[in-house]
């Protein structure tokens, strides 16, 4: 070993020529491997000299390569030695940063940043020492070199700082801004690099960020909209402000930055192209497929759409609405342009104020802009389109009858072979009928011939794809309605599926996508004996074609197959979850981003005794990073996607197949547990989401076989994931992520009950975290803590999240003694209330009487309920009535829901506000139009009839709800109507019998819907055969007067035995 490192180093101490240089640099780069591998073989006297050989090579070598080389083997030596137990390179680096010579403090510079890039911690001791030296060095505005490393330094150890550091960090802050600006001057790639540091102090410690906020944005936007940069560089510097907006909203708010950065931003957004060339999005390539490249532009749309997701929209669309309008109204198409994206990405995140306040002008709008002169205006009118009909549901579904045909009409006009524009047309197409339900039905005809005919006729490939894909988001809206058209699809893609060749690989894929599609929409009747195949096809499929897209277009159809036929899928579970838990062991397409020399290595004979012989191929290090540090990290979006696709097949299988799933549970769960931390977050959200549908599926095996054994694997399932869901929920600091946990819990909860709370502990635990939410006290709410003006307004997303953390309060409420629920229904109550004024949202409004409806509801049926609801009553009662007067539809039907659940669950408490409550309802009855506002009224009336009939002078009340059945919108509360209807029916026949001919007419509409449960129908068969038994000349002649169809619905019912 000696003798190998003794002839390496005679190889870095060549004399100089361009050969020679490059066999110091080779030699450089081999030794790093020896020392990286074979540290602890080598004598501490031979280690010794090799520190001061290094070190003395480094400084006399003059060639910038070697140089790189050898600063990189300094830091693999330090990570075996530490910085203390290496005083010469301490004392080298800090004669050298400090140097007079201008060429010795960038050699110095270098060297510090290889070494502590790879080893930051170890020097902690050092970091003031270091911030000292950063400060001089900043000021070196004539050695760019000295500054770029410098800077880089600074990012390696920004997240390492702390406490003792910050005063230090902040006041470097000026300096560094003003040191950029040079760096740009001197080399915009280098600058682009350092820019970096800006996100790391943001994302690490925000504290130091904020006193200098508005110097910071001004910086960016100067850099963001200078078109004589480079684009990467442009994008780097407005990637900054969308980051800032993300985790300090507030501030830019109260810094009062928002309108300087939209008055910068609005410009790169409007910009026309350079002469001769597109917008990515507007260029046509041989694909269609014109790709929205990060560019200025773009990150300036990325940065409204930020602001929209994380500001409150009140505050937002005051500023920017006037200058949208500027735009739209501009001759210029390229500002219309600008104007129609800006609306188009407000819709995510501002979708309650776009859908409440301003809906029909902004539709107008768009509508208008698709007869637009110019292509590139249609294309961002179609862009928006696709985006509203996603985002602004169920609203924009009602403008159907002006929507469909104008984008029918659309896209028979179109020229197929601007095959770009037709994706977008078939964008905002799809999106906008995947929500239309059974409204879609007078349109499937043209909708279905034209997409058949473009399957069988259309030349161009991705017009079939186009096509293909389209179909399957008509059978996510017409479910049956489909199935006469189901054999002419599966006609059309059987050719697709089937396919050999590369060029219609992305065809099949799609293809598979939409089997999936119809399979879920037509059920297991029609699908059914197709199951099997289509299974079979997918297995064929992944054993010969090596493609993440495909791979996971099988699992989401094995998924739809489990749904409808899981019987088909059962002996094929041992090879569908292996290729799937391979998907989600894989690291295809998950590369460590580490700058290193590229160089390639012949041999390397030292291997014989290492474990793993093909480790080192190239001369590169492998980081001694986890899989899991996203910064060091480049993801490929193909297997990013395949395992969330896999986790979430997985999740639903399980969940389908039930039982036949066991033997394969447990190796499942091992996998998606580990992405619990993944650095994509749809990864994470999909690995929680397969955690509970894990969980959910073994209490449904617990439910049908109730064998001990299977309920220890239910409490271990539980006693793992319940904490990994508490702790994501505090500590995950993207909002979606945390969404979709709460999201998944409340799944858990709603399918295991009491099970969940077995172990006492778990009732605290997810109170508090619900709790935290609510308060705006997790990790994704950030520590706004210094920003307390406006608490009432807030970004929708956040008020999103607290919704979803509030869906858990009744679920908890519904699966434990009220006793235990109380206190933690006290500490939360408060915040519940809070969002009731009438200064706050519309959403928050309904947000706040739903959820105090949904616990009074729970509480109805369990232990102690009557008696907490009890006390809750008076401070409950003048909300929810104050809730019934609301200007919104939704807030007064929430609040009439609740009234009746505060009756049904106090008991006799609230007898004494029955006739306050029947005259707040007496008066809605007279005015209300809403009909599901109307429905609800009848239930709340039911509540209180069902708990205090004696207290309700029905003489009057009873004519007045039967006067309003059927049921026309809620149909959920039929069973709580005609559970009333069959308690009085014993209690007082005369009445209901008198009432007989319209409760039977009520009864023909709701007996055979498939909006309807079994106990519902139950309850009211048994109502009619009572009364065809008892009081047969009355019921025969309410059920003459119906129409045939309802006549015979009754009839059948009544003869079922």
């Amino acid at each position: 070993m000696a003798e190998e490192l003794e002839k390496i180093l005679s190889q870095l101490t060549e004399p100089d020529n361009a050969v020679i240089q490059q066999i110091r640099q080779s030699a450089a780069v081999m030794l790093r491997l020896r020392v990286k591998k074979h540290w602890k073989k080598i004598s501490p006297e031979d280690r010794e000299s090799l520190k001061a050989v290094v070190l003395q090579v480094f400084m006399q070598e003059t060639e910038h390569t070697v140089q790189h080389s050898l600063s990189q083997l300094c830091a693999v030596m330090v990570k075996h030695e530490t910085p203390d137990r290496w005083p010469a390179l301490l004392q080298l680096l800090n004669q050298a940063t400090k140097s007079s010579n201008p060429r010795d403090r960038q050699v110095g510079l270098l060297l510090l940043n290889k070494v502590m890039d790879a080893n930051p911690e170890p020097f902690k001791p050092h970091y003031c020492q270091l911030l000292q030296l950063f400060s001089t060095v900043l000021q070196d505005h004539n050695n760019p070199t000295a500054l770029y490393y410098c800077i880089l330094t600074l990012t390696s150890i920004t997240a390492y700082t702390g406490k003792e550091e910050s005063n230090q960090m902040r006041a470097i802050i000026p300096s560094l801004i003003v040191a950029l600006q040079h760096l740009i001057k001197a080399d915009q790639r280098q600058a682009g690099e350092a820019m970096e540091v800006l996100n790391e102090l943001m994302d690490t410690e925000m504290s130091i960020i904020v006193p200098h906020a508005a110097a910071i944005v001004r910086f960016c936007l100067e850099v963001g909209s200078d078109a004589t940069l480079s684009d990467s560089l442009r994008v780097k510097a407005l990637s900054c402000i969308a980051f800032l907006i993300k985790l300090k909203s507030k501030t830019v708010l109260k810094q009062k930055l928002l309108n300087p950065i939209l008055q910068s931003i609005f410009p790169v957004l409007n910009a026309a192209p350079r002469p001769g060339e597109q917008d990515p999005e507007d260029a046509e390539d041989d694909s269609g497929d014109g790709t929205d490249n990060d560019n200025p532009k773009h990150c300036a749309a990325q940065i409204i759409d930020t602001m929209a997701l994380h500001m409150p929209p009140e505050k937002l669309f005051e500023q920017l609405m006037p200058l949208t309008l500027t735009s739209l109204a501009s001759e210029n198409p390229y500002e219309r342009k600008g104007g129609l994206m800006c609306l188009a990405v407000l819709a995510e995140g501002c979708a309650d104020h776009i859908r409440t306040k301003m809906l029909s002008s902004v539709l107008q709008t768009v509508c208008q802009s698709l007869s637009d002169s110019n292509q590139v205006v249609r294309s961002a009118g179609l862009f928006a389109l696709g985006q509203f009909s996603e985002h602004l549901q169920p609203e924009v579904s009602q403008y159907c009858s002006e929507l469909m045909p104008l984008l029918l009409g659309y896209l028979s006009s179109l020229n197929q072979a601007k095959v770009g524009h037709v994706t977008k047309a078939f964008y905002a197409l799809e999106n906008f009928m995947e929500n239309l339900g059974a409204d879609i039905e007078p349109y499937l005809p043209t909708l279905m011939d034209t997409m058949l005919s473009a399957l069988n006729n259309a030349e161009n490939l991705k017009i079939k794809e186009l096509a293909v894909s389209a179909i399957g988001a008509i059978a996510n809206a017409a479910h049956q309605l489909l199935v006469p058209y189901f054999l002419p699809v599966i006609e059309s893609l059987k050719g697709f599926l089937t396919a050999t060749t590369e060029e219609m690989r992305s065809l099949q894929t799609q293809s598979l996508g939409t089997l999936g599609a119809l399979a879920r929409a037509v059920g297991n009747d029609v699908f059914g004996p197709l199951a099997a195949e289509c299974v079979q096809l997918g297995l064929n499929l992944t054993d010969t074609i090596d493609d993440p897209d495909l791979r996971r277009c099988t699992y989401s159809l094995y998924s739809a197959v489990s749904t409808v036929s899981p019987d088909c899928l059962t002996p094929h579970l041992t090879a569908i979850t292996t290729v799937m838990l391979l998907a989600l062991k894989s690291s295809e397409g998950i590369t460590p981003h580490v700058e290193e020399d590229k160089t390639f290595v012949l041999l390397d004979d030292d291997d014989d005794d290492d474990d793993n012989p093909d480790n080192e191929q190239f001369l590169e290090d492998e980081p001694a990073t986890d899989i899991h540090d996203a910064s060091g990290y480049i993801v490929e979006n193909s297997y990013i996607d395949e395992k969330e696709d896999a986790c979430d097949a997985l999740g639903e299988i399980a969940l389908s197949t039930g039982v036949a799933f066991q033997p394969f549970l447990e190796s499942s769960f091992q996998q998606v547990y580990k992405l619990r931390d993944f650095p994509h977050e749809d990864v994470r959200t999909a690995a929680f989401g397969a955690m509970g549908q894990f969980c959910q599926a073994q209490h449904k095996v617990w439910q049908e076989s109730p064998t001990e054994a299977n309920h220890q694997v239910l409490q271990k399932l539980l006693d793992v994931v319940l904490p990994c869901f508490v702790e994501a929920v505090r500590m995950e600091n993207e909002r979606q992520v945390v969404m979709g946990v709460l999201e998944t819990m409340n799944n858990v909860m709603k399918s295991c009950k009491e099970e969940v709370f077995k172990d006492p502990s778990r009732l605290k635990e997810i109170s508090n975290v619900i709790r935290d939410v609510l308060k705006q006290a997790t990790a994704c709410q950030g520590d706004d803590s210094d920003e307390t003006e406006d608490e009432e307004q807030q970004a929708e997303y956040d008020a999103m999240l607290q919704e979803y953390a509030g869906e858990g309060i009744p679920l908890v409420a519904a699966c434990v003694p009220a006793d235990s629920f109380a206190p933690f229904l006290n500490d939360v109550l408060p915040v519940l209330l809070s969002k009731a004024k009438s200064s706050c949202t519309v959403a928050d409004r309904s947000f706040s009487v739903g959820t105090i409806g949904e616990i009074l509801q729970a509480l109805v049926s369990v232990s102690g309920g009557q008696r907490v609801a009890s006390k809750l009553s008076k401070r409950l009662l003048p909300v929810l009535v104050a809730g019934v007067r609301d200007s919104d539809s939704e807030v007064r039907n929430n609040s009439v829901f609740g009234l009746g659940c505060l009756a049904q669950a106090t008991g006799p408490i609230c007898v004494s506000d029955y006739p306050m409550m029947l005259s707040v309802f007496s008066n809605m009855l007279t005015r209300e139009s809403n009909l599901r506002v109307i429905d609800n009224l009848c239930a709340a009336l039911c509540r209180m009839i069902m708990t205090n009939v004696e207290a309700i002078p029905l003489e009057q009340v009873l004519p007045a709800l039967v006067a309003h059945l059927p049921l026309k919108e809620d149909l959920e509360e039929n069973k709580t109507v005609f559970s009333c209807l069959a308690m009085l029916y014993t209690h007082r026949p005369d009445m209901v019998v008198n009432l007989m001919k319209p409760i039977v007419a009520a009864s023909s509409h709701v007996l055979g819907s498939k909006d309807v449960d079994k106990e519902t129908e139950h309850i009211l068969v048994v109502l009619m055969k009572e009364f065809a038994l008892q009081h047969s000349a009355d019921f025969q002649a309410a059920v003459t007067s119906l129409p045939v169809e309802q006549q015979a619905k009754l009839g059948a019912a009544v003869s079922t035995s």
